[in-house]
């Protein structure tokens, strides 16, 4: 770091001594650990730019439909574009999804009917999910359970699949229709799941159960592999457009992607049947979600490596981290844990100060729609929740854990976990 950088962090952020010191000594760790990640990144930029050859994509698909969307060329196009890269038969990628857990339910709903049973293999979803599957503490209106689809799950066994019991389950319970699968730590204390150990668990169960469907939420994880769930045997995956493969730039959306008659059904669930992915008009934002997903490989691995950084100069400063900086990663999400309910929000509100929009704002615990616990939630994003720009977010209970996760470029993650570590000291 430049003698001028630090002087300046001196000067604006009062950063002390002791949090330079930890820096120079990070920053030295991490650099042999970037060299991976930059050929993962290569890789997956050659996969996105030989996709948009091969469907020929050109500035007339930058499209601006309205009504009911007929026709719309650059929605299509996109969603064969999403196909090529995810090895899938078919994709459904639509601004019209809210989130990623919109996408994931709409996937989920459009799959499941009365009286089958979801078996979630690697424990508890993430805490969104809980009011579509129906198990929250509120009342469920409009859950899966009220359609009568049924619910089991099965938690990791030290940090693992427990393969014996998810085959005990798929053989004693034939109402079990789909698999579910989170690649990422959600809200856990665990590493995320490697793309290799998603498809040896899904190969298992399909030499068992060939007629279930597995799904993977997927957020949080493109392209921080070679590879996908889908090129692993995954039948359906969902994520956002605001995480890692809208490359900062897409405004809003979800994706679906999978098997042409899984992918369907969630069609026909997201608008209704009949009319599927043929209608919806995209508002003019066609370019920035073709242009955000061109940018995501580069985008994603500067998130990493902020990732990657942040666990090391937080277990420098005597933090408990997972996974630690030079475990492999299979998504962008830095789990750190304080012990310390003050900690963890001191921390939250350093990322708040370290952001480019709404730096000036005092983060607080918040009772936030879709979570049982009080949530503090630190984002000063160009688009509004947005995960793939640098932001931590921490539910209120033991053992006070944050998950941060994002960075457009590696010098701002870098400097914000500077800045939170700095408001920990001070």
């Amino acid at each position: 770091m430049l003698k001028e950088t630090i002087e300046l962090l001196k000067q604006q952020y009062k950063f002390t001594d002791e949090t330079i010191s930890l820096y120079n000594q990070a920053i030295n760790d991490v650099e042999k650990e970037f060299e991976m990640y930059d050929e993962i990144r290569e890789l997956n930029q050659l996969k996105v730019l030989k996709a948009f050859q091969e469907e020929r994509i050109s500035d007339s698909h930058f499209t601006n439909s309205s009504g009911y969307g007929y026709g719309d060329i650059g929605r299509d196009s996109l969603d064969l574009v999403y196909a090529r890269i995810f090895n899938a038969e078919k994709a459904l990628v639509r601004p019209h999804f809210v989130n990623g857990t919109h996408a994931i339910g709409t996937a989920l709903f459009g799959n499941l009917r009365p009286g089958n049973t979801m078996l979630a293999v690697t424990g508890s979803p993430y805490d969104t999910l809980h009011n579509i599957i129906g198990i929250s503490k509120e009342e469920n209106i409009g859950s899966l359970k009220e359609y009568g689809v049924k619910y089991s799950q099965i938690d990791l066994k030290n940090g693992k699949l427990d393969m014996e019991k998810i085959k005990e389950a798929l053989i004693s319970d034939k109402t079990i229709k789909l698999v579910h699968m989170q690649r990422s730590t959600g809200y856990g204390w665990r590493n995320s799941f490697l793309v290799n150990e998603l498809g040896e668990a899904i190969k298992e169960i399909k030499s068992i159960r060939n007629d279930v469907i597995v799904f993977v939420d997927n957020c949080y994880g493109e392209f921080i592999d070679t590879k996908e769930p889908t090129d692993v045997g995954a039948d359906l995956m969902a994520g956002s457009l605001i995480k890692n493969i809208g490359g900062g730039i897409s405004p809003t959306g979800g994706y679906i992607v999978g098997k042409a008659e899984y992918v369907d059904q969630a069609s026909y669930r997201l608008t209704t049947p009949g009319i599927g992915g043929e209608c919806g008009s995209t508002f003019g934002v066609m370019r920035q979600l073709y242009q955000g997903l061109f940018l995501a490989p580069h985008i994603a691995m500067e998130a990493v490596k902020g990732a990657v950084f942040c666990a090391r100069v937080m277990e420098l400063a005597g933090f408990e981290v997972l996974p630690k900086y030079n475990e492999k990663r299979s998504d962008i999400i830095q789990a750190i844990k304080f012990n310390d309910a003050e900690k963890l929000i001191n921390f939250c509100k350093g990322i708040q100060k370290a952001s480019p929009i709404d730096s000036f704002v005092e983060c607080e615990p918040w009772d936030m729609p879709g979570y049982t616990d009080q949530v503090i939630m630190a984002a000063g994003a160009f688009i509004q929740g947005s995960s793939i720009e640098l932001s931590a977010d921490a539910p209120i209970r033991e053992p006070y854990i944050a998950y941060l996760q994002g960075g457009l470029t590696f010098d701002h993650a870098k400097i914000g976990a500077l800045i939170a570590l700095n408001n920990i000291f001070k």
